[in-house]
């Protein structure tokens, strides 16, 4: 298994319930497809660099997982169709 870290940014009108349930629902993404959750740090509603779609901030969240190298596909697919998510990223970590 190799070690991922992925960083999601969800839109800032979602309620504190919407959002959690967001970061619920890729955590249950990646444990469901074989990978193992090491970290989640939800860094909160934050200023972007520039606006995306007149969106001047969102909500961050980044996880740390591991998994083979199929998830991050899956994973990526999720956050795309996913109306919450303005942007995301997934990095494999080199050991």
């Amino acid at each position: 298994m190799r070690s991922y870290e992925t960083i999601f940014v969800l839109r800032p009108t979602l309620d504190e319930e919407a959002i959690n349930a967001n970061i619920e629902k890729f955590k249950g993404i990646i444990e469901k497809n074989g990978g193992e959750i090491v970290e989640v740090d939800t860094w909160g509603r934050r200023k972007l660099a520039y606006p995306i779609k007149k969106v001047n901030e969102g909500f961050y969240t980044l996880v740390n997982f591991k998994a083979d190298s199929e998830l991050p596909k899956e994973l990526a697919r999720n956050f795309r169709i996913s109306d919450s998510v303005i942007r995301h990223i997934i990095v494999k970590h080199e050991n």
